[in-house]
């Protein structure tokens, strides 16, 4: 199976950390032009002089940056690419214990973001006429556990709003594409969301190969560079070691 990539250009979000900032430094290594989409200028800028990514700060949840990213990409030239990495979570409550601040924040990035960034793109990518969307879900979008009620609800979502777009577009020849990640061990994830060191560092503890951004935006590439008519509907992606959201094999 030949991978196709022949002047394509793409738009990532979450671009300034993690599984983004990998999938921006992998599609440019692979010969894509890359528009780097974050709300942290200053990483955006470092970015973007080392690998030639082209760095625009914007909030996705906010129409007025959506619009204006819009319309930076599309004075540029286009893209025919989507990727939504942006995302993420927020505490590990107890539906008891909810903090209603955490959830707005999750459901606002997770679905409210990448459904903006879709319904801002979808005419560009239908005009192309071969047009690719990919989101970065989660395997907790599959599979409730206890203290994961926010997360789990926003990627649920997300999940759900893919499935949607991929039967509502397939007419205009756009491919959707899911990538559901297990344990990811990066840089901000488990510490943004426990807000403590240890704690965070405690979520990896004794696992010996948890995937890493850099897989994780290996695989991204490669389902969007493939020849347009092959859609990777769902992928599911962990490491050996976790063998399924409950099962999670620990070592010392």
């Amino acid at each position: 199976m030949t991978e196709a990539v022949l002047n394509k250009t793409a738009v990532v979000t979450g671009a300034s950390t993690g599984i983004g900032e990998a999938t921006v430094r992998a599609l440019i290594a692979g010969g894509w032009k890359v528009y780097a989409v974050a709300r942290r200028e200053e990483r955006l800028a470092a970015l973007a002089i080392e690998t030639g990514a082209v760095p625009f700060a914007a909030d996705i949840s906010d129409d007025g940056d959506v619009e204006a990213l819009l319309a930076a990409v599309a004075k540029a030239g286009g893209a025919d690419t989507l990727i939504n990495i942006a995302g993420g979570a927020r505490g590990a409550d107890t539906l008891a214990h909810a903090d209603t601040d955490d959830w707005d924040w999750m459901y606002k990035v997770n679905v409210l973001g990448t459904m903006k960034m879709i319904r801002a793109f979808l005419p560009m990518l239908r005009a192309h006429g071969e047009g690719t969307i990919l989101n970065l879900t989660s395997t907790a979008g599959f599979a409730a556990y206890e203290g994961g009620g926010g997360y789990n609800a926003a990627k649920f979502a997300q999940h759900a709003l893919t499935g949607a777009l991929r039967l509502e577009e397939a007419e205009n020849n756009i491919r959707v594409i899911e990538v559901a990640p297990g344990l990811v061990h990066t840089e901000e994830f488990a510490l943004n969301r426990l807000g403590d060191q240890a704690a965070a560092d405690n979520v990896y503890a004794g696992v010996e190969k948890p995937l890493t951004a850099e897989d994780v935006a290996d695989v991204v590439r490669y389902a969007v560079s493939l020849p347009h008519h092959i859609n990777l509907d769902q992928i599911i992606i962990r490491p050996v070691a976790q063998a399924s959201n409950y099962k999670l094999i620990r070592k010392g």
